[in-house]
């Protein structure tokens, strides 16, 4: 029991850290690019003054305008008074920024102004990419036996042969995934946003648990939305939930391929043997000492690996 709270107490540790993180990110983005971002405000603000004072407008000066309007739209700056009245850089805004940048969503509706901010980018991804993945995998780990061996085995003492049980257990579960994070979140995002459609939420849910991040659909981006800071928040926790079900998923989907043949008709590379043990092992765990061999000995009935999973199912 008490490597099972130290490894939880590891994963918890992990998550407030990846938290941390995201915060460290956030206050210096903040710090790099607001101010660049008020500069370009005011320019373009002066550029608009300056184009209605004009009682003739030359040919020159509508495209010297628009060229300011257009490079300034593609940093989330905009020339009407209605859109810009949130900055793309405070604390909140920035943080969701790292989120999207450590996630690999990358929406791109807002990016660094500076040349110290793009570089900033480059190191904080290079840490933050592998650290998200190892703890959406530290996490998923977590959840396989609960959500995936357990009901497998569940299935099979009700009667249900080893094929059947893990294509009903996947098709189960593709159903919770399909219903908690896409039709009621796109109903979710339909009521806030206002402007999006069933659709456009059930689209922009795809597109972001997917990582592919095209950017023509991005919440909070309403001007004068309410509870923006809390709003942000709750997006950032449903990306990092949403990512780590579907991972999940991949998973599921895999090991049922091995009990299907599907991996070996296919020539795909097969869940080994050895990843009943990496599921069992808690991947913040340390080397394994006598005393843990010990303990683990004597606790092997109480481990999820003496139930049955995916690679000890017998393909028959």
């Amino acid at each position: 029991m008490a490597l099972v709270g130290r490894s939880w107490l590891l994963l918890i540790g992990f998550i407030l850290f990846y938290v941390i993180y995201l915060l460290f990110g956030a206050l210096i983005f903040s710090t790099i690019e607001r101010p660049m971002e008020d500069k370009l405000r005011l320019e373009v603000e002066v550029l608009k003054q300056e184009f209605l004072n004009q009682s003739c407008v030359s040919a020159a000066s509508l495209e010297n305008f628009l060229f300011k309007v257009l490079a300034a739209n593609k940093y989330g700056v905009f020339v009407l008074k209605n859109a810009s009245a949130t900055s793309n850089w405070d604390l909140a805004s920035s943080m969701f920024f790292a989120n999207t940048l450590v996630t690999t969503v990358g929406y791109g509706h807002s990016t660094p102004l500076s040349d110290t901010g793009k570089a900033f980018s480059i190191f904080y991804a290079l840490l933050g990419v592998p650290f998200t993945m190892l703890v959406l995998t530290a996490c998923v780990q977590r959840l396989l036996y609960p959500l995936v061996l357990a009901p497998v085995s569940l299935l099979q003492r009700s009667g249900l042969e080893p094929r059947p049980a893990t294509a009903v257990h996947f098709v189960l579960l593709l159903f919770l995934v399909v219903l908690c994070f896409f039709l009621v979140p796109a109903a979710i995002f339909t009521k806030v946003e206002g402007s999006w459609s069933f659709l456009d939420g059930i689209y922009f849910c795809f597109i972001s648990l997917c990582t592919i991040g095209l950017g023509d659909f991005v919440p909070g981006m309403q001007p004068e939305q309410k509870y923006r800071t809390l709003y942000l928040g709750a997006v950032m926790v449903y990306l990092f939930l949403g990512l780590m079900m579907m991972y999940l998923l991949l998973r599921t989907f895999h090991k049922m391929s091995d009990v299907h043949g599907l991996t070996t008709l296919l020539q795909l590379p097969r869940c080994e043997d050895s990843d009943a043990d990496e599921d069992r092992e808690p991947i913040v765990d340390h080397a394994e000492s006598p005393q843990r061999q010990t303990e683990k000995g004597a606790s092997n009935h109480l481990e999820p690996g003496s139930q049955v999973s995916y690679n000890t199912i017998n393909k028959g």
